[in-house]
């Protein structure tokens, strides 16, 4: 496969975009990478004045930006559908999807409609989110939906009988449940998006191990710990990023496909096509997933 840079990668200009948890860390990247190609960016942030400061800090950067904010809060179903709505008014077309936010190893807290948090913020919101867009991304020529899913997914297993928890909390198998979803949903996406003959791309990436603030839940030794470390084996944001830029703007990127660091571990280097766990590609549990996923949201998602 071919080199990828920033530098090369076609213009995005007339194109619209939106990426999740835009307004820190890997989010605020792949915002600013999108817009440095022309892209018209939706800052999709939970807070109003750190999604204001971002767009600032961009728009110093890239003063002719085209950007705007559109307020979401992945806890919440409602707040889902609200900003659908409100996008919906606004454009016509999508023409990338960056669902990037996330969350790691909270302690155990429920979202508005009753899932636990990780589930629920980084996957459940995500795929609520992508239903609901998804007559504009049908009618949109090329358009791509990149899923941000982690190295950890490799540890992961979905327990389909404790999704919420119901049966006890561990923070990191179900953080890795999480991003292990994640990934599957694009794997599954792609497959109905196939067999529909739609002509637009679902596709994962993976930062590597990226110094952001999602190490924020950690205990205060694992978060003593986690920055240097992180710097030290692993990458910045702005390197932790290009896996998905990549995923969203590489011409040669098929459907299906999963991006990450091409370095040793993955943890860190140019980004490249990578391979995921033999568990992400199990067609069954992708299936029951899905109608798992329709169920909780309350929407079926008919492709």
């Amino acid at each position: 496969m071919h080199n990828f840079s920033m530098e090369t990668a076609p213009s995005q200009k007339g194109k619209i975009a939106i990426v999740t948890g835009a307004n820190s860390g890997l989010g605020y990247e792949t915002a600013l990478g999108l817009v440095k190609k022309g892209a018209t960016v939706i800052l999709a942030s939970r807070d109003q004045k750190k999604a204001q400061e971002a767009m600032n800090k961009i728009l110093k950067q890239v003063p002719n930006a085209n950007l705007e904010i559109i307020l979401i809060d992945l806890n919440s179903l409602q707040s889902v559908e609200e900003f659908a709505v409100e996008f919906s008014k606004k454009y016509d077309r999508l023409d990338l999807l960056i669902e990037n936010a996330g969350i790691m190893m909270p302690p155990l807290s429920i979202t508005k409609d009753g899932f636990e948090s990780q589930f629920g913020v980084n996957y459940l919101a995500h795929f609520h989110l992508t239903n609901l867009l998804f007559p504009l991304i049908k009618n949109t020529p090329n358009a791509r939906v990149v899923t941000l899913s982690s190295l950890a997914h490799k540890s992961g297993k979905i327990a389909f009988d404790n999704l919420n928890a119901e049966k006890g909390y561990d923070k990191w198998p179900v953080y890795v449940q999480s991003k292990l979803a994640c990934m599957m949903f694009a794997y599954e996406l792609q497959r109905r998006l196939d067999s529909s003959r739609i002509y637009a791309k679902a596709l994962s990436a993976h930062p590597g191990f990226s110094a952001t603030n999602l190490g924020a839940f950690l205990p205060s030794i694992g978060s003593i710990l986690f920055s240097p470390l992180a710097s030290l084996i692993g990458q910045d944001s702005k390197h932790g990023a290009l896996p998905t830029l990549r995923a969203a703007l590489d011409p040669e990127a098929k459907g299906g496909e999963y991006y990450g660091p091409s370095g040793f571990g993955e943890v860190k280097g140019s980004p490249a096509k990578v391979k995921s766990s033999s568990k992400s590609h199990d067609l069954l549990v992708a299936t029951k997933l899905w109608s798992a996923s329709e169920e909780m949201t309350g929407k079926k998602f008919v492709v």
